[in-house]
């Protein structure tokens, strides 16, 4: 048996295509117990010298065979509540399975994702290209071809282990194929004509990564996105019949002023309009009426104060509640999601003898497929961990907390209260001296008090420094002054704690990176090393150290630290619209802003670029918004990232606009649409995270939030020896060498029992489950009620008539519900 050494992906054995099998008779004395679901016994039997015990050996090892499926199986149904995949996609028969192993390591995912990633690279060598990097159209259309090639292998191994009917239901995978077909039958008219046209669907080609499967999150993102369009539009609709309103009465009150070109005709009107919902263009489209009538400011006034302060505000607050609710029922879904999964598995584990529980035999064997990298010690550990009744079998309640518990990462409680209870007595006393003194609230104040001074010297010490070199040849003494402090303190608190605990907390992590540092800091200015001066700029970080003082304080930092993957997603998401609305600009508006390109349009100045003499002097007047174009993909995105800012995004529009043709600036409007649900979808994320963090510090007033989830479990010698003798009958060498080291552990100190202790970081799945405490158990009721509503799952034929089925016929499907 290969086993795979890929924690995330289990090992997935191909069904035997002999396509027979036969079970082991039931009245068998020697057999052990039964497999509930087509299983068999885990048992081996010695004596093999007569016929009739050689047969029963051949029935026990189909027997052992139909128990590792099952435990594959099961591993598999975990694995598919854990990522929230869709049942239907359960692999049904031998060539399924084959595919499933094929398409579910890491190996196939880098594959996937290196040609999501050549595919979108492609378009900084296609026209219009970065200089640098322009490829011949030979050459990036060949490695177009190439890749989505490379495509066409990745569905039809997803299309094999799926089938086709399930392929053809799976809506992201259907669209993914659409995309494809169209995608190769460009390249292959780019590679025979060997010349590029107007390519708008290159934009589609972030789909490919969005499909990968490293990028569920964004996966995720996108999804929330859309659920969270319907209230949305429904404000957006509202803001817009607003603006027409006031398009069409600016209109008719200052078109008569011919000095004031921003009303002059209705489109006009409700373009400015638009632009001043960002308060890019004010005060100057106000300003022409402004000077001809005061009162026309009213105009302007009630406009802001409908569009921008309230119905923007309430955009957000509607966002903010949807998104609110599409996070609650997506912490739902997933929690039933798991919850099913796990009674899948369950039922797949149990025996027909003992159907009340899992046994750590067949927990053991269900382990090694789902997470092939854990040691027999943290097997046992965690089957104790969920066997909350201490009976030899885990029941179905306890297995129902088989996630939370099994990320807990093992380690054996130490002996010693201090790393320095065997030395001797006088360097006993000077340690733990040391260890009172870094623990006492004295020694952190006055450590606050330090970098508090130390931020206000390099504040003042900045404010007097002028142009110029800023980095002196002679390294200042106040640098050497407080390093010296920091190091004291970081010795100081390594020999008091220890090096193993003073690294387990997070904040002296972060102050031992910054002292380091800032000591390579002073390596660079004692030895003039020029080329790493900027490290001497990271000396501010140690203010972040003040945070630790106010509560407020560290939760905002936590609740930073916490989102820190959740943006990275977010971010990747903006890129990938950016992506597809540059592939756009590109494909209309490359090579037409340049300098001195728009003269006709009302921002020419911002494009004017003219070398006049006054005096003896040439003088150069340079509009720089020329840069601003969309004339390869690089610029694009520099463009975009201007647009989002809205930051006079208008004269950009305009330039463009007058360049081709006035309906160029739906281009820039939907394009700050499309932004600023993305934006507003960010910041409702915030909000949420930080909201959600704060209820939960005011429910939940315990230490515990700080030091994660930690879980405590004391194991018996007998037990490790009962354990010892399990794995030597299944001749499992090094699992026994690593147990064996844990009986000589406890008679190097004369102990009968050691304590582990398991920890793992606090995730928002944890924090959700003691929020809705109350209505988890409610949800649970409910989705008893409707599995109880569901007509029941066919049973198995009796065992006597499925010892004759062959094994690749095996019922697969009997566990779904």
């Amino acid at each position: 048996m290969a086993v795979s050494m890929d924690d995330d992906v289990p090992l997935i054995l191909t069904l035997d295509d002999s396509g027979s099998s036969a079970s082991a008779p039931l009245d068998e004395p020697d057999r052990e117990e039964l497999p509930n679901e087509n299983g068999g016994s885990y048992d081996v039997v010695s004596d093999a010298s007569s016929p009739a015990a050689r047969e029963c050996c051949a029935q026990q090892g189909s027997a052992r065979h139909n128990w590792e499926m099952n435990y594959q199986e099961a591993a598999i149904y975990l694995q598919e509540g854990e990522n929230n995949d869709k049942f239907f996609t359960h692999p049904k028969n031998a060539k399924a399975l084959a595919a499933y192993l094929f398409a579910h390591n890491h190996l196939f995912y880098l594959m996937e994702l290196s040609t999501a990633l050549l595919l979108l690279l492609l378009s900084l060598c296609e026209a219009p290209a970065v200089p640098m990097l322009r490829l011949g159209i030979f050459v990036h259309a060949t490695l177009e071809l190439f890749a989505l090639i490379v495509v066409v292998f990745e569905l039809s191994m997803k299309m094999r282990w799926l089938g086709f009917q399930t392929f053809i239901r799976h809506k992201r995978t259907m669209v993914k194929t659409c995309v494809l077909l169209v995608q190769f039958i460009e390249a292959i008219v780019v590679l025979v004509r060997q010349t590029s046209h107007v390519r708008i669907t290159r934009a589609l080609r972030c789909i490919f990564l969005v499909d990968c499967r490293y990028c569920g999150a964004v996966r995720r993102n996108l999804r929330q996105i859309f659920q969270s369009l319907p209230p949305f539009i429904d404000i957006l609709l509202l803001l817009l019949f607003f603006m027409v309103i006031f398009a069409i009465l600016g209109f008719y009150l200052f078109s008569p002023n011919h000095s004031d070109p921003y009303f002059n005709t209705l489109e006009n009107s409700l373009v400015n309009l638009f632009v001043l919902l960002t308060t890019s263009n004010f005060p100057d489209v106000m300003m022409p009426s402004y000077a001809r009538n005061p009162w026309s400011c009213v105009f302007f006034i009630v406009y802001l104060s409908i569009e921008l302060y309230f119905i923007m505000n309430l955009l957000l607050a509607v966002v903010f509640d949807t998104f609110n609710d599409i996070e609650k029922r997506k912490f739902k879904s997933l929690l039933l999601h798991k919850r099913t999964a796990i009674q899948h598995a369950y039922r797949l584990l149990v025996t027909k003898q003992r159907p009340s529980g899992i046994s750590f035999k067949h927990f053991e064997g269900l382990l090694r497929f789902y997470k092939p990298r854990m040691c027999a010690r943290e097997r046992y550990l965690t089957f104790k961990a969920l066997n909350q009744s201490n009976t030899p079998l885990v029941s179905l309640k306890d297995f129902y907390n088989f996630y939370e518990v099994v990320g807990l990462k093992w380690k054996a409680k130490r002996n010693r209260e201090h790393w320095f209870d065997d030395l001797p007595r006088t360097a006993f006393l000077i340690f733990k001296g040391i260890n009172i003194l870094v623990k006492s609230r004295v020694f952190q104040y006055t450590m606050y008090t330090v970098v508090a001074v130390n931020g206000i010297w390099i504040l003042v010490e900045t404010f007097m420094l002028q142009g110029g070199n800023f980095f002196s040849r002679n390294v200042p003494w106040s640098y050497i002054v407080f390093l010296t402090i920091y190091g004291v303190e970081l010795l100081l608190k390594t020999t008091g704690l220890g090096p193993v605990e003073y690294l387990s907390s997070g904040w002296n992590l972060f102050d031992f990176s910054v002292t380091l540092f800032a000591f390579l800091g002073l390596m660079a200015l004692a030895f003039d090393m020029e080329p790493f001066y900027f490290i001497v700029v990271l000396r501010p970080l140690q203010l972040l150290r003040l945070f630790k003082l106010k509560k407020r304080y560290r939760n905002v930092l936590d609740t930073m630290f916490e989102l820190f993957p959740r943006m990275a997603s977010l971010g990747l998401t903006l890129l990938i619209f950016y992506y597809c609305f540059a592939i756009v600009g590109m494909e209309f508006f490359a090579g037409v802003v340049y300098p001195n390109c728009c003269n006709t349009s009302t921002v020419a100045d911002s494009y004017r670029w003219v070398n006049h003499t006054v005096g003896n002097k040439t003088v150069v007047e340079e509009g720089y918004y020329y840069l601003n174009n969309f004339d390869n993909i690089l610029n694009s995105f520099v463009t975009l990232f201007e647009l989002t800012v809205v930051n006079d995004w208008y004269i950009i529009m305009e330039g463009v606009t007058s360049q081709t043709t006035h309906w160029s600036r739906l281009y820039f409007m939907i394009f700050y649409i499309v932004t600023m649900v993305v934006m507003t979808i960010i910041v409702a994320f915030i909000l949420d995270a930080f909201v959600f963090r704060m209820n939960y510090t005011r429910k939940n007033q315990d230490s515990e939030e700080d030091n994660g989830i930690v879980l405590e479990k004391e194991i018996s010698k007998e037990e490790v020896i009962g354990i010892i003798e399990l794995y030597k009958r299944t001749s499992a060498a090094t699992e026994t060498a690593q147990l064996q080291k844990i009986v000589l552990e406890m008679d190097k100190y004369g102990q009968m029992s050691t304590v582990f202790l398991g920890r793992r970081s606090r995730t928002k799945s944890d924090l959700s489950m003691k929020m809705y405490e109350e209505e988890i158990q409610e949800w649970y009721e409910e989705h008893s009620r409707k599995e109880e509503c569901q007509p029941p799952v066919q049973e198995a034929a009796p065992a006597a008539s499925s010892s004759l089925k062959p094994l690749s016929l095996r019922q697969r499907s009997q566990t779904v519900i």
